[in-house]
């Protein structure tokens, strides 16, 4: 197999920006690299040029997104920026006993782990108030991990022992060192393939929104696309998180900072 020359790189740089709004720094040719020698091997290819052609074949709309997957695929943790939960918990309980659904949308979910984290503070906020949790994804592969729901240990290492009691089945033997999300909670968490970089579905009106560390692949025109679409499925008076390595300056004026990486959309 040939290394990946410059000229292909940036096919692939290009590739991805059109397909999900990403934007790959040469910083990260060893990662495409990495990620892709694999479906070169698969269709015995010699080239990155030879696989950049196949992917913009006709009929290869499958291939397509197995690339998307590949390319867009970033690991997280359970609880990862506990400050986002504590917050949400407050709002939780300022919603307990209300006749509406709460509703919250993990809107860069990956492999689930942020919905679920989403999912055990509302069960345990909202007893008789209705509540969801929809998480999404521009990668297929993640999401069918999402909705698998098990994990290592070590993604669960914020999970507090209340909610790993309540929520988490422990592996044993050959399932050692793993845990399963329970099948109560994985019933009130729905996934499905969301592309943020288009027009959004019809997914309906939340409470809250999280797209956090995701904005960092996008550059600032895409950001400022990205963020209208998806603060325009938020409740007015709603709350939207974000990374706290990231910032909304000059991207919209739709929603006001009410503390650090979490702005309010105006009632």
């Amino acid at each position: 197999m040939q290394p990946i020359s410059d000229s292909e790189f940036a096919q692939f740089q290009h590739f991805i920006f059109e397909e999900a709004g990403i934007t790959l720094s040469t910083a990260k040719k060893a990662l495409v690299t990495g990620r892709l020698s694999k479906r070169l091997a698969h269709h015995r290819l010699e080239s990155f040029g030879e696989y950049f052609r196949l992917l913009k074949s006709s009929h290869q709309a499958q291939e397509v997104q197995m690339a998307v997957d590949l390319l867009t695929t970033n690991e997280t943790y359970f609880f990862r920026e506990p400050k986002h939960f504590e917050f949400l918990r407050r709002q939780a309980l300022a919603a307990r006993n209300r006749p509406q659904v709460f509703r919250v949308w993990s809107a860069a979910s990956s492999s689930g782990e942020e919905a679920y984290s989403i999912a055990m503070v509302l069960a345990d906020c909202l007893e008789s108030t209705p509540w969801e949790v929809m998480g999404s994804d521009i990668s297929t592969r993640v999401l069918a991990g999402a909705q698998r729901a098990l994990y290592t240990m070590e993604r669960a290492r914020h999970v507090s022992p209340a909610y790993l009691q309540r929520f988490c089945l422990r592996g044993r033997d050959e399932h050692e060192g793993s845990l399963l999300v329970n099948r109560q909670l994985r019933g009130r968490v729905h996934f499905r393939q969301v592309n943020l970089n288009t027009p959004l579905p019809d997914l309906g009106a939340f409470d809250v929104i999280f797209l956090r560390n995701v904005m960092i692949y996008f550059n600032e025109e895409t950001k400022r696309q990205v963020v209208a679409r998806v603060v325009s499925a938020l409740k007015p008076g709603g709350y939207f998180c974000i990374g706290h390595s990231e910032s909304l300056n000059d991207i919209t004026q739709a929603v006001k900072a009410i503390a650090p990486s979490i702005y309010q959309k105006p009632a």
